[in-house]
């Protein structure tokens, strides 16, 4: 799994395991201390019988080491204490001698064969033993060897050492009742020794005593065990249990949104994959980003409160019109990701725009919009799908609709990852082509449509580079604009266009006044004046011969600085002129306030039908205000003879467009200094090769060129600074 899917990944809430794991352990710990119980008990139990053995060695040493006339005085000492048989090696009982029993030795390894032994019944109690072949059976050992009685009970007798039984000890109520009664109870059991150089044996009857408090310690000590064992194993359960319910508390957490009190991003993304590992050979998904268009302005215009009391009312809506394993969350302000089931294209549009619309009874009086991305997810990538990235797409796809405000539905697709792909080529390349001048300078003259003399021109940027060929400004302008490079861009073309216009005064050629766009992000300075004087200064070009142009747009922003910066560039000999009049909505409040020194007509003026007479009236009325405010005019995007014809009749002074000129590079403008226009035959909209033929090709492209990926979209204009210019 990789390190970003690692987010999605949650610890596992177990709670078998561990309990299995804890059962497991309190069962080790009773046996380990069931069984330190059974060997302190051992300990304690052959520490007593070692007491009794080297007691009852001390009287087979004096047996060992007595003479004939002794043994009857030793016989009757032993006999006081013990009950003690002597035999030889071959277990034939010496003393006392009499009644014929059978003694049986365990057949194990390395020990006798069973053998006939002979007591005597004088011996007290024998007499009254039931003897059978079980009743005594004798274990030899180093020093010591014990066995056992008949009547030993509670013990298990080894060769060497004593186990009690201390279960059967606290289980036996006649014996603890015996017990309680009189303190103790003697349990016998036999201890043997070799003597005689190991020709003969001698055996002592011994006891060992089990006392009340020896009850009281291994009752104590077990159910001490059972109930510590016990409690930790409830301790413990109630733990796991208690952690497990805290961990589903905090999944919860997790997974709420704190806006919508439903499900967010973070749960949206691990149901997904969820849903889509899940084998569904006959079902599709897709992926879409919901926004609630606008909410901001809801929210200003209301309240918060009542902004995210809508978002969960869209939630509701949203949620019941899916189908099973299909699901929806909420994320960010006022996005809304949802899975839904869709096979093809066509029903995930379907099924969006069914949702949107079970939507608009939320409206009441407002009129709310909703716009959508969805990105179908391939059948062979859902089993290890990157909700990450397909939510992306989706968005992606939303995001082309955000220039306006309707409702609207979008797909993803690879146009998409190509234009983002573009984008990022062009960010990357910006920098090092700015450096090497891949940029280049175009001119497109403007004409007097009377004399058809060279009056003026504008400065046109575009992008020659060997390994991206030639790039159309509509294609990097947008770019540089929203990444900000645009402003380097503004000072390279003046630095560019002043230096070509030295040079060919050098030359002695005629010049006429170069117009140079300045983008409306460079009049958020307040020193632009003084940063355009400083270019033209470096390159020793008159003043007189720049024109600074700025779109009708830049006028939307701060008035004042605007106005400042106007009059600065006019103290230091500057021409200004407004581009793309008529594109807004605000012109004549601008030509009010700002004194500018020239007027150039949008070239939507000129498009579609070319006798458009509300057109007309409207083009022939601002050429006569301008002239009333004393401006010169500059009509652009001209194409057609009865267009120049109008122009000309109206006192338009000068003609930007495809009927004079396409834009060339420099080198192509200069011969057309001190030159009069070649004029072309009227090109009409219905014979475009005509208005091809008219316009000398761009650089073309190798075939090795073409090969290349098709970069973004390209716009019909001409930009400098990121506003329309002109045609090309």
């Amino acid at each position: 799994m990789s390190k970003r899917n690692r987010r999605y990944q949650l610890p596992r809430n177990w709670i078998v395991l561990p309990i299995i794991i804890y059962t497991v352990l309190i069962i080790v710990t009773f046996i380990a201390i069931s069984m330190s119980t059974v060997i302190f008990s051992e300990y304690t139990t052959n520490l007593k019988a070692k007491a009794e053995t080297e007691a009852a060695f001390s009287y087979a040493e004096l047996y060992e080491n007595a003479s004939e006339d002794q043994l009857d005085n030793l016989y009757s000492e032993i006999s006081s204490k013990y009950e003690f048989f002597i035999a030889d090696k071959d277990w034939n009982v010496l003393y006392p001698s009499g009644s014929q029993m059978t003694l049986v030795i365990p057949e194990e390894e390395n020990e006798l064969e069973p053998l006939n032994a002979s007591f005597v019944t004088n011996i007290p109690g024998f007499d009254k033993m039931p003897f059978d072949p079980d009743s005594l059976r004798i274990i030899v050992a180093d020093n010591a060897r014990y066995c056992a009685d008949k009547d030993t009970s509670f013990f298990d007798i080894e060769d060497n050492s004593i186990s009690p039984k201390s279960f059967e000890i606290l289980n036996d109520q006649d014996l603890l009742t015996s017990i309680f009664n009189n303190g103790s109870v003697p349990v016998p059991y036999w201890t043997v020794f070799e003597v005689k150089e190991g020709k003969e044996l001698i055996a002592f009857k011994t006891h060992i005593d089990i006392h009340l408090t020896d009850v009281i310690y291994i009752g104590s000590f077990a159910l001490l065990s059972a109930v510590i064992s016990g409690i930790i194993f409830i301790l413990l359960l109630i733990n796991v249990i208690r952690t497990h319910i805290n961990n589903r508390k905090m999944r919860n957490i997790v997974f709420r949104d704190h806006v919508t009190g439903n499900r967010n991003w973070f749960w949206f993304a691990l149901k997904s994959k969820e849903i889509l590992r899940k084998r569904r050979n006959n079902v599709q998904y897709a992926i879409v980003s919901l926004a609630f268009v606008r909410y901001r302005n809801y929210v200003l215009c209301h309240s918060v409160e009542a902004g995210e009391k809508k978002l969960r009312d869209i939630w509701k809506t949203i949620s019941s019109s899916l189908d099973k394993n299909e699901i929806c969350a909420h994320s960010a302000l006022a996005n809304f990701p949802i899975l839904i089931k869709a096979a093809t294209a066509a029903d995930a549009n379907a099924r969006v725009d069914r949702i949107i619309k079970s939507l608009s009874v939320l409206s009441g009086d407002h009129d709310f919009k909703f716009q959508a991305g969805v990105c179908m997810i391939d059948p062979k990538i859902r089993k290890d799908a990157d909700i990450d990235l397909l939510y992306n797409n989706a968005s992606s796809a939303r995001a082309t609709l955000e220039t306006t405000d309707d409702t609207g539905i979008a797909f993803f697709d690879n146009k998409l990852v190509e234009d983002e792909k573009w984008i990022d080529l062009v960010t990357e390349r910006q920098r090092d082509a700015l450096e090497k001048e891949e940029f280049k300078v175009y001119y497109q003259p403007k004409f007097d449509p009377r004399t058809n003399e060279l009056r003026g021109c504008e400065a046109l940027i575009r992008w020659v580079s060997d390994d991206m060929g030639f790039v159309t400004p509509g294609q990097f302008i947008p770019i540089f604009e929203k990444s900000g490079f645009i402003t380097e861009i503004d000072h390279y073309m003046l630095s560019h266009v002043a230096r070509d216009q030295k040079s060919w005064l050098d030359e002695g050629r005629k010049c006429v006044p170069v117009s140079v766009n300045v983008s409306r992000a460079h009049f958020a300075e307040t020193n632009l004046a003084e940063q355009i004087k400083e270019i033209i200064d470096r390159e020793g070009a008159p003043h007189n011969l720049i024109e600074i142009e700025l779109t009708e747009s830049a006028f939307f922003d701060d008035t004042k600085q605007m106005l400042k910066t106007i009059k600065k560039l006019k103290s230091y000999g500057f021409l200004v002129s407004m581009d793309d009049f008529g594109s807004g909505y605000s012109s004549l409040n601008s030509l009010k306030d700002m004194p500018l020194d020239i007027l150039k007509l949008d070239a939507g003026f000129f498009s579609g039908d070319k006798h458009n007479e509300r057109a007309e009236i409207v083009v022939a009325e601002t050429l006569q205000l301008a002239k009333k405010l004393n401006m010169t005019t500059v009509a652009e995007g001209v194409d057609y003879q009865s267009q120049v014809d109008f122009l000309a009749a109206e006192g338009c002074d000068m003609i930007q467009g495809y009927f004079y000129s396409k834009p060339m590079p420099k080198e192509e403008y200069a011969l057309k200094l001190e030159k009069k226009a070649v004029v072309t035959p009227e090109v009409t909209k219905e014979d475009d090769s005509v208005k091809e033929n008219s316009a000398p090709d761009a650089p073309s492209k190798t075939e090795e060129d073409q090969a290349e990926p098709v970069p973004a979209p390209q716009e019909p204009d001409d930009t400098v600074g990121g506003e329309d210019n002109g045609q090309e």
